[in-house]
């Protein structure tokens, strides 16, 4: 099945912007009649048949709508420094939307080698990888932050710090538990400060071993998606 994105939707008309159009109509090269498969992120799959490719937006009508219920009972929010080289960080939001996440917060740290990010390509990429592993539920991206307000913020569920500062931190599989919401952060490849690391304890997170190998920042990040996911598989 291929699947499309669209969030333009006016009752029983759906559209698709020029790149998704042009995705349908020169690479699959589909026409009019064709049926088609669409979601907005939200949990909808649409069934609908093309009506219109005159334009440069492939307008379709939806035949059936699907409510997909969200098949995991737990919710992950992953706050990451972004990384020097952008790729590695791209690669990161990618294979994690494939896995299984709902939540990404890029963070600067006191050693954050990077401070900007590509939201709109960003974005993108998170669009892209839904539709490649067949998800109706699209990741919420949020806009950069200070390491600083963000741990000031309010979070529900379990907070975690990974750190590997002093070597005494728990293993994160034992301090996670099934069915919860879980915040994690992971620091740029020069770690956390020992500031940031105190102020986030203070702010009720807890630090977190992700074992005695020493990860890349989008390495660590894939770690917890995966570790996450799996301890909350038999849900």
């Amino acid at each position: 099945m291929n699947l499309f994105f669209s969030n333009i939707i006016e009752g029983q008309l759906i559209r698709l912007d020029e790149v998704e159009s042009k995705h349908c109509l020169k690479v699959l090269r589909l026409q009019k009649h064709d049926a088609i498969h669409i979601t907005d992120g939200k949990g909808n799959l649409y069934e609908a048949e093309i009506s219109d490719t005159g334009s440069q937006m492939v307008e379709a009508t939806i035949i059936k709508t699907t409510v997909i219920p969200a098949k995991r009972n737990f919710r992950l929010h992953i706050a990451m420094a972004p990384t020097k080289n952008s790729d590695r960080f791209e690669w990161f939001v990618e294979k994690a939307t494939e896995i299984g996440i709902d939540e990404i917060s890029p963070v600067f740290c006191d050693h954050s080698e990077r401070n900007k990010v590509n939201n709109e390509r960003l974005q993108k990429i998170l669009i892209s990888a839904m539709k490649q592993s067949l998800k109706t539920q699209l990741p919420c991206l949020n806009e950069a932050i200070l390491f600083k307000n963000f741990i000031a913020m309010p979070h529900t569920g379990i907070k975690l710090i990974a750190s590997c500062l002093n070597g005494k931190e728990q293993e994160i599989q034992h301090a996670c538990t099934r069915g919860n919401e879980a915040t994690v952060l992971i620091g740029p490849e020069g770690d956390f400060s020992e500031q940031e690391i105190e102020a986030a304890v203070k702010a009720g997170f807890i630090p977190v071993s992700l074992g005695e190998s020493r990860l890349r920042t989008e390495t660590a990040g894939i770690y917890v998606t995966a570790v996450i996911n799996l301890i909350n598989r038999s849900l």
